[in-house]
């Protein structure tokens, strides 16, 4: 049995503001705090059988050495398990806190498997990272020898900014573009503040600038430079910029007033968390607070709005998905947080049409599953007269994300692209049919999860390295 962390007693009494200041109380809150968090997690990292098969391990896309950085942390050993779990990911902690890990590796973990719960693998990875920053561990990107190479990094996600990581520790001259004013991609922009803090992107951002890393923000690739430009800089280019152009609705009324894309309500809840004057957020347009709010779709995104749309303060959230709760692709662990939040589920339920203008309500047609589609998952088909209106003040659609049109948008033609309509690119390398350009992340693969970007920018920042190294063979002979 693990032991268990001594409660600290504070006595308080009338003139305690004036003996002691709110500064004082709340380094008081945070020594108990700590000394909490690092008790459990030393009691959930020694739960870790050690087992012969570390599945957590051979399920994690970057291949976390998972048992190993447990066991350090069991020991007390913090530094040293921090150490180990930055050499597979460039952020643990942000992995730590919005990795699906019911999907990967907890999910994966004998002990969850044998039915006695699995250890908390990511909020282990969470705590060992942010006693890194607190403690002073995590260093300053200092090459050890500085490069005349330059690359060109297009995207400021998980996948670009795991990719300048790399190339910059190896001394390559980095310059990221994004068309946002801030860095961090989705993190920034898309992943709600409840589940991952900005400071906690912010800071990664910095740690990158300050490396040597330049960021060339509010650049909108194709407008403001031109592909063709930014190749003539750079030595190479890595294109990642992720999946933006959102699915949309159909049915009559689906135009309405009130219905609108996830990516422009979380973009806008975002950035009143940094304090930006978002008028759209200010005129309700995008804010859910006393609005009855029906979000469509069943991924993470959806999750993240109805969870949203809570904190805001909405009368009613209500999720339309079109299959059942098994068949959702969103984390289980999410809807189970959403429906002890008070929002309501509609399994088997889709959007038929919408009624007034601005939106007034969703006609919402009841579904079943039939034969299975071509990826073998069943087919949702309506049922004959099954439909009811749903009160709706405010619609979300969460449907998921398609890649934009890059070689129109770009004027590369050249540039070969799948029939889904992401890059066409070298499977682990991320090397493109266009000399010296490489391709990672959702692009390639479609909207996924950010830690296959960062596997995707790790493992394409290293043929990067390679294709650069090669071509100076070639200059010196």
């Amino acid at each position: 049995m693990a032991k268990q962390p001594m409660l600290k007693f504070i006595s308080v009494d009338r003139d305690m503001p004036e003996k002691r200041g709110a500064e004082k109380r709340r380094e008081d809150f945070h020594e108990i705090y700590a000394e909490f968090a690092d008790a459990k997690a030393k009691e959930q990292a020694s739960r870790c059988s050690q087992c012969g098969v570390p599945y957590c391990q051979t399920h994690c896309p970057l291949h976390n050495n998972i048992p190993d950085w447990l066991r350090l942390t069991a020991e007390g050993r913090l530094r040293e398990a921090y150490e180990l779990s930055q050499l597979t990911n460039t952020f643990p902690e942000i992995c730590g806190r919005i990795c699906p890990q019911d999907r990967l590796c907890e999910g994966n973990c004998v002990i969850e498997q044998s039915g006695h719960g699995t250890v908390t693998i990511g909020a282990v990875e969470k705590y060992i990272t942010d006693t890194a920053w607190q403690e002073g561990w995590v260093e300053t990107i200092k090459p050890a020898q500085e490069r005349a190479d330059s690359v060109g990094i297009i995207g400021a996600g998980p996948g670009g900014l795991a990719a300048a990581d790399v190339l910059r520790r190896a001394g390559v001259q980095v310059t990221v573009y994004d068309r946002y004013d801030r860095g961090g991609g989705l993190l920034t922009y898309g992943i709600p503040g409840f589940k991952l803090e900005k400071d906690v992107v912010m800071r990664r951002v910095e740690q990158l600038e300050k490396g040597g890393v330049t960021f060339v923000l509010n650049c909108n690739v194709g407008k403001d430079i031109t592909f063709d430009e930014i190749r003539g800089k750079h030595n190479a280019v890595m294109i990642a910029t992720g999946v933006y152009k959102s699915r949309d609705l159909q049915g009559p009324g689906a135009g309405a007033n009130g219905i609108v894309r996830a990516i422009d309500y979380l973009t806008a809840s975002n950035r009143t968390c940094f304090g930006d004057s978002v008028p759209e957020f200010e005129s309700g347009e995008l804010n859910a607070e006393g609005k009855r709010i029906v979000v469509v779709g069943g991924g993470d995104t959806a999750m993240d709005c109805v969870r949203t749309a809570i904190r805001q303060g909405a009368k009613s959230v209500t999720c339309l998905y079109r299959r059942d709760r098994e068949n959702m692709p969103g984390s289980q662990r999410e809807v189970q947080n959403a429906e002890e939040e008070g929002v309501k589920f509609e399994w088997l339920s889709a959007p038929k049409g919408f009624a007034g203008d601005p939106v007034t309500s969703v006609k919402v047609q009841k579904m079943r599953l039939g034969a299975p589609d071509a990826t073998g998952r069943q087919s949702p088909e309506p049922i004959e007269g099954a439909e009811h209106d749903e009160p709706a003040d405010l619609v979300i659609k969460a449907l998921g994300f398609e890649p934009e049109d890059l070689p129109t948008l770009w004027n590369q033609k050249e540039l070969e692209v799948t029939r889904w309509g992401t890059i066409k690119a070298e499977f682990t390398s991320g090397q493109t049919a266009m000399d010296g350009v490489f391709a990672v992340g959702d692009i390639v693969r479609g909207a996924s999860l950010v830690v296959w970007a960062i596997r995707d920018g790790r493992d394409s920042a290293a043929a990067v390295l390679n294709y650069l190294n090669a071509a100076q063979a070639v200059a010196a002979e």
